[in-house]
């Protein structure tokens, strides 16, 4: 008997593309063949929305959008930003480096057959790493996780895997609730989700570091806080 999958045409895909248009390319060769609508939020200073309405206007049948933003709103905020302007039942999200491709979405929004969520993890057994991070990189993934299990008791070991699906209709219930804009956002979504009691599962995926990740020391540094501010409400 196969297994339960959701309508392709029933999701809508959020890729937050800032300053991407060195790599945007690739990217959007691969999301070719997703079904879906694509939104792509874009708060930086280079041609990465020109590049997108240029493919789009090539490619006449995918079903694409470009917000464009003047100002830097965070992976959180254009996560936000490409949520709210999604109006499918089921909404994901991933990273424009394309570390996790569209294969891997479709496997998490199959999941919200059954699931209110699904999130990639690099991290639990049958995932399948091609290019693993360097050391100092995955040292600090592994004390960000302890971190996210003392403060949240989130059971999770990937939090910040840039794959992620949910069903709708979840997302609005803690959307009011979300305060964080930066790469914290994952955890605190993450935990309103978990005490709003609805049911997300970490998914084994297929993944490949990408060396021109954008997330630096002082970003590490800057979750951190922000983890902080989020789990004991001082961000206004």
């Amino acid at each position: 008997m196969p297994a339960p999958r959701v309508s392709r045409s029933e999701c809508t895909l959020v890729i937050p593309a800032y300053n991407e248009e060195k790599r945007i390319a690739s990217l959007l060769s691969d999301i070719s063949s997703f079904e879906g609508e694509i939104i792509f939020v874009c708060d930086g200073t280079d041609a990465t929305p020109a590049l997108i309405e240029a493919y789009k206007a090539a490619h006449p049948t995918l079903r694409i959008r470009c917000l464009t933003f003047n100002t830097r709103l965070g992976k959180g905020g254009g996560v936000i930003a490409g949520i709210k302007a999604a109006s499918t039942p089921y909404v994901g999200y991933m990273d424009a480096d394309g570390s996790a491709g569209i294969s891997q979405m479709r496997v998490l929004f199959d999941r919200l057959a059954s699931a209110d969520g699904a999130i990639g993890s690099r991290w639990i057994a049958g995932a399948v790493i091609t290019v693993k991070q360097g050391p100092l990189r995955r040292m600090e993934s592994r004390l960000f996780n302890l971190m996210v299990r003392l403060l949240f008791g989130l059971r999770y070991r990937d939090t910040q895997c840039g794959a992620k699906a949910f069903r709708k209709s979840a997302l609005d219930a803690v959307m009011p609730d979300l305060r964080s804009n930066g790469f914290e956002f994952d955890v605190e979504l993450l935990w309103h989700l978990q005490r709003r009691g609805f049911s997300v599962e970490e998914v084994a995926i297929a993944w490949e570091n990408r060396d021109e990740s954008k997330v630096a020391f002082s970003d590490a540094v800057r979750m951190l806080s922000g983890l902080v501010a989020v789990r004991f409400g001082r961000i206004p």
